[in-house]
């Protein structure tokens, strides 16, 4: 993992700071060039007002300022923006930075990449059809596993990103062993879909009955295969805490977790809006998020979404299992091996390529 003096000081910065948010994930822009039938941000034509590079940078100065420890570039597809270097060569000076990309951009984007901690593309399956089908594009398989082999050859710590869902829920121990075996990790999403809320941020998942998983103990069986698998493998970049999370949900139908939106985690648009997760409202810009931060206003937003159970969204599940410190610590204790095999990785890299991966 890249850390420069500057990473550094705001991880330690974090970690001193009260009421200090860990992850802010940021939807650079609603472009994309998939058609992908479990998404609906593609239906979006608007592509007005998204912010420019310099107030990208004012806005992570501000995620600074709060503490933040990790950003997650997504979109639309964040590659799409001909910035995007710039965004990352900036962003990855103080923050554990990832980007994602669907696998349609990425092996052009090499240089850009470079500066990334990880680049997690978008990949379902091992079948090339029942791929293509599910991204809405001819050949994404083919441009997913290019991308992928283009950014392990350049020494990139490059990810694969299934979705789990009815369509592969019986193939992802397969997908997650084919994987690892070639040491590129596997980093896990869980198909789910907005729900109605007037004024909502961004509208991500939409309701598809393709997709969603009616035969629960199908995922529960898969989950206590991954924990089985962890134990004898590296590179499978899920915490057991977030496991169990989501198999009492599927099992027992019960939430261990209250959710941690506008605590632990938040989210920005591309107009630099800024909420709890994108089924809220908008609380606030990116510009102004410092001094609002710790409002009453915004305190009971967090009382009010800690009660939420509609959603599942995997990622929003990890930011509320893992809180404060001693939750923060919990993922190194767990990811040690992974963190070891990183290492290993970039140390590598630098002796094939001559190129040094740190700052």
């Amino acid at each position: 993992m890249r850390l420069s003096t500057l990473k550094g000081v705001t991880i330690l910065k974090h970690y001193i700071k009260s009421n200090s948010p860990a992850h802010a994930q940021w939807f650079l822009t609603r472009r994309c060039n998939y058609r992908c039938k479990g998404c609906e941000v593609w239906l979006e034509k608007d592509y007005s007002g998204e912010l420019s590079t310099e107030e990208i940078k004012i806005g992570l100065d501000n995620l600074r300022k709060l503490g933040v420890l990790e950003i997650v570039f997504s979109g639309g597809n964040p590659l799409l923006r001909e910035d995007i270097g710039e965004i990352l060569e900036y962003s990855s000076r103080y923050f554990i930075t990832t980007i994602y990309d669907n696998g349609s951009i990425a092996a052009e984007k090499v240089d850009a990449l470079k500066y990334a901690d990880f680049v997690a593309i978008s990949l379902d399956t091992l079948d090339e059809k029942k791929n293509d089908y599910l991204k809405g594009v001819a050949g994404s398989w083919r441009k997913a596993m290019n991308s992928i082999e283009t950014l392990k050859n350049a020494g990139i710590n490059v990810c694969v990103s299934p979705t789990i869902s009815h369509f592969n829920v019986d193939e992802i121990i397969d997908f997650t062993k084919y994987f690892t075996e070639r040491k590129i990790p596997v980093w896990y999403c869980l198909y789910w879909y907005d729900y109605a809320f007037e004024g909502r941020l961004f509208g991500i998942g939409t309701k598809n009955d393709e997709y969603e998983i009616v035969e629960k103990e199908r995922l529960v069986r898969v989950i206590d295969e991954i924990r089985e698998l962890k134990k004898e493998r590296k590179g499978i970049f899920i915490t057991d805490k977030t496991l169990e999370a989501v198999r009492e949900l599927y099992a027992n139908d019960r939430r261990t977790w209250n959710c941690k939106a506008l605590q632990n985690f938040l989210v920005i648009d591309h107009l630099g809006r800024v909420a709890g997760c994108h089924c809220r409202e908008p609380v606030t810009t990116i510009f102004e998020l410092p001094e609002v931060w710790k409002s009453p206003e915004l305190d009971r937003k967090r009382e009010e979404y800690s009660k939420c159970t509609k959603c599942a969204y995997l990622c929003y599940i990890f930011y509320s299992v893992h809180t404060n410190t001693v939750g923060e610590m919990s993922i190194l204790r767990d990811q040690w091996a992974n963190i070891k095999f990183l290492l290993e990785k970039e140390n590598t890299a630098e002796k094939l390529t001559g190129i040094k991966t740190s700052q």
